[in-house]
């Protein structure tokens, strides 16, 4: 408890520093569409959330509530690190007694009828495998919410999509409209939103004018994976690609104050609204390069480039081989093992090999400020951080009806120290162990500290401790992922006569097995 006291002191929740990824069913061995995403927010809400189908009366309004995760906390809105939302009418799991209720930031006019998802600091995936990931990015500009005139930020902007949308692409116009109509704040952002068939990633930034919001979204092609940590990965916007959309004020708003002209040609969306990299020098960038490394060697691509705007790494590339869940698993727990950059290795990892790394001077949050400025010296920053809220991993397949392909695995606290649980897309609930956490309070009932404390007691000895994790990494999840296809189709028996009974069938299975 001394520990994660001291952490907590030591830091203070500000805005989130995630890793996040496409792995498009061309490239994935069963033709899966995967979406991971490290939540890396410190000890704030790690709840896992089931929101539930509703139905709704007409002219009913749908609240937005003010995010915490977008800059900070704001007592104005009851907006807080914990819980993220306190509210009912978002089903149960958001009801937290003895904190006040949360306050809207405006409404948006209510659908008859929203689906079921799973909800973290942002929207996960819904019952019909549309899926989210997620990272934050530095901008130019960055505003704080404004009632009635910004009132969106990523968080609340998919959970709407996942609401309203069945698509990828119908959740990006979604969103796209909402941030025209009802306006944008808080941190740039990369959202990562995938179905079974088709993936898309939407970077937003804050407009200048302080109004609406500035958004674009481009298709990541078949057979090919895309990686964003904190950067945005989005180049030239060509008006006549059907592949690519954005904001109908995006190029006027950027001419007005002197970020393009039409005779640049296309416009560069990352020269345009950031500065380059998030925090400092390859805070980003390397694990772009480390990812794109792993599952590209042939390609020898090199983790050194001429600055924050470098072309050296593609929106998307197609991998050597084709990949699994488990190697998406095995991607997201790196340290850089291996690499001139191996965080186990050297005088700082100690004499057990210990890959954390506490923040320093220079390795503070950059949403603001000049990333590209000269520095003595920081920390490389992992995939896997000892920071890191939970992990996900978003399964989708198209040939299989919506409520058994979908599949959410999740990993709770550091991802090099967890397992990856499955929850399918079907169930009716969530176990009270993952919906259920204050990091502020250890609880025996809570997955959460019980990851938590395997993630921090190995910190006494890692090269030992990790051993001996890996062999219960193998043990369990490679069992769980050699049971999922026979509870499939187990399910899909069921599901052919009385869907109901299938997913009763899948929520027991899934509560259970966690």
């Amino acid at each position: 408890m001394i520990y994660i006291f001291i952490l907590f002191l030591f830091f203070q929740p500000k805005a989130l520093s995630c890793t996040t990824l496409i792995v498009t069913p061309g490239a994935t061995i069963d033709g899966s569409m995967l979406v991971a995403h490290s939540d890396d927010n410190h000890l704030i809400d790690q709840r896992i959330i089931y929101v539930p189908a509703m139905d709704h009366q007409e002219g009913e309004l749908r609240p937005v509530y003010c995010s915490a995760a977008a800059i900070d906390e704001f007592p104005q809105y009851a907006s807080f690190f914990y819980p993220r939302i306190n509210t009912t009418d978002r089903g149960p799991g958001y009801n937290t007694p003895g904190f006040p209720q949360s306050i809207p930031l405006g409404y948006i006019p209510q659908v008859a009828h929203t689906y079921a998802y799973f909800d973290g600091s942002y929207g996960i995936m819904n019952e019909h495998q549309l899926m989210f990931g997620e990272c934050t990015d530095g901008a130019k500009v960055q505003l704080d919410p404004k009632p009635e005139k910004l009132i969106f930020y990523s968080s609340e902007l998919s959970r709407v999509a996942l609401e309203r949308c069945k698509t990828a692409r119908e959740a990006v116009e979604l969103m796209g409209k909402l941030i025209d109509e009802y306006g944008y704040y808080g941190t740039g952002e990369t959202l990562p939103v995938a179905d079974p068939k088709e993936a898309w990633v939407m970077e937003i930034a804050p407009s200048p004018d302080e109004t609406g919001g500035l958004w674009v979204a481009k298709k990541v092609p078949d057979g090919e994976i895309f990686v964003a940590a904190n950067q945005f990965r989005i180049r030239e916007i060509d008006p006549d690609d059907p592949d690519i959309l954005f904001s109908s004020n995006l190029l006027e708003i950027a001419e007005k104050h002197g970020w393009w002209k039409d005779a640049d040609g296309h416009l560069d969306w990352l020269k345009t609204v950031s500065l380059g990299e998030y925090n400092h020098p390859y805070y980003s960038l390397r694990r772009v390069w480390r990812l794109f490394s792993m599952v590209a060697p042939s390609r020898e691509f090199s983790p050194w480039v001429e600055d924050g705007f470098t072309r050296d790494y593609p929106f998307s590339i197609q991998p050597d081989q084709k990949l699994s869940v488990r190697d998406v698993m095995m991607l997201i727990r790196d340290h850089y093992e291996g690499t001139e950059f191996d965080l186990t290795k050297g005088i700082a990892a100690g004499p057990f090999g210990n890959p954390n790394r506490c923040y320093g001077p220079n390795d503070g949050q950059g949403d603001v400020g000049n990333p590209n400025r000269e520095l003595l010296g920081a920390w490389e920053r992992p995939i896997s951080v000892f920071y890191c809220g939970y992990s996900t991993i978003c399964q989708g397949k198209a040939d299989l009806p919506d409520p058994i392909g979908g599949i959410l695995w999740v990993g709770l606290d550091k991802p090099s120290e967890t397992l990856f649980i499955p929850f399918f897309a079907g169930v009716q609930s969530l176990p009270q162990s993952f919906s259920q956490v204050d990091t502020a309070q250890f609880s025996r009932d809570s997955a959460w500290w019980a990851f938590n404390f395997v993630a921090n007691w190995a910190n006494l000895n890692y090269k030992a401790m990790r051993a001996d994790i890996v062999l219960m990494q193998d043990k369990y999840e490679l069992k769980m992922l050699e049971l999922i296809p026979v509870v499939q189709k187990t399910a899909l028996d069921i599901y052919q006569s009385n869907p109901d009974l299938a997913r009763e069938y899948l929520t027991n299975y899934s509560t259970q097995n966690a």
